[in-house]
């Protein structure tokens, strides 16, 4: 089978397509023929050894993925071969054929196919846990997200307006501020060109943000202090923008705020159940067609380069997902 290999620390360019033989069956494990996987941000760390889970080399990137199940080790029970299914894990979605352990397996509905199947685990679960269950958010708030045409950022707003919010979008380009106002932002702000902090003190009355969704950190998280609400949220997702900020606690005091860390890999080990019901929140929302995924850019798995430099130079929104077929 083929799958993409990290053998050492370094670029997307660095990565090689290898012919492999097939993973064995472990214990709880779910074979799946992959059909399509998504790229994610954290992948251009993994690859760089600047990830939370480092990968023994060699070893296949990814973590989420879509396909059918071939087979189930003995005494699983949540899946059976036949189903269409989601997953998502640490590493090695990056392959024509995967095992995973049954609790990172979500039976998929036929309502969404493979390419938006591939590119949905990782960036619906980590907003709809991130508004609802770590920022609390509800009908009537504020909430700011930045970064809102990439794919944490676009599920954000999506999801944000489902909960009741009033949503701010901010991006770094037009086209993907047009893009977040198709998703249902209610405003938006262009960080590159205008002052955030002045803009969101207009547009609340001087109130500021409940919750802020932040995947960016750098300058933006520094405005974003400046734009929290008295008891507002800010939840840090990662540091797209290159630079791990510090908060600044005095500012945080005033006005009774929190930052709070926001990893959705954690679940599997801390709250399993927090995750398999946020899935079947979600595709129920699919299938009463609430969200709908978006994906930019499709490519093959030989083309995995080229598509982790659309995140890295910002050219993708949504979604850029690899297809495992030829």
């Amino acid at each position: 089978m083929r799958a993409v290999l990290c053998t050492r620390w370094g670029e997307p360019e660095d990565l090689e397509i290898a012919e492999i033989p097939a993973p064995d069956m472990v214990d709880g494990g779910v074979r799946i023929a992959v059909k399509a996987a998504g790229v994610n941000f954290a992948d251009t760390l993994a690859i760089q050894g600047k990830y939370q889970v480092r990968g023994a080399h060699p070893f296949s990137p990814g973590l989420e993925g879509a396909g059918e199940v071939l087979e189930v080790a003995p005494g699983v029970s949540r899946v059976r071969p036949g189903d269409r299914v989601v997953f998502n894990g640490e590493l090695g979605a990056w392959a024509e054929e995967v095992v995973f352990h049954q609790s990172q397996v979500w039976k998929a509905p036929d309502a969404i196919d493979w390419i938006l199947a591939g590119g949905f685990p990782v960036v619906y679960v980590t907003s709809y846990l991130g508004l609802w269950e770590r920022g609390a958010l509800k009908a009537g708030d504020w909430l700011m997200v930045h970064g809102a045409g990439g794919g944490v950022g676009l599920t954000a707003v999506e999801i944000g307006k489902i909960l009741g919010a009033t949503v701010i979008a901010t991006a770094g380009s037009d086209e993907k501020l047009a893009l977040a106002r198709e998703y249902g932002a209610d405003h938006t702000v262009n960080y590159t060109t205008e002052d955030l902090r002045s803009r969101v003190k207009d547009l609340t009355g001087g109130r500021g943000c409940d919750v802020i969704y932040d995947p960016v950190g750098g300058d933006v998280f520094d405005a974003s202090i400046r734009c929290v609400a008295w008891g507002g949220r800010i939840l840090t997702l990662g540091f797209a923008s290159g630079r791990i900020p510090q908060a600044p606690c005095n500012i945080l005091l005033v006005k009774h705020a929190s930052v709070m860390g926001h990893f959705v890999g954690s679940y599997r080990q801390h709250a399993p159940d927090l995750l398999d019901a946020a899935y079947r929140q979600l595709f129920d929302w699919l299938e009463a067609g609430k969200i709908r995924p978006h994906v930019s850019h499709v490519l093959d798995l030989k083309d995995v380069a080229s598509a982790l430099r659309l995140l890295l130079t910002r050219k993708s929104t949504g979604k850029v997902v690899l297809s495992m077929g030829g």
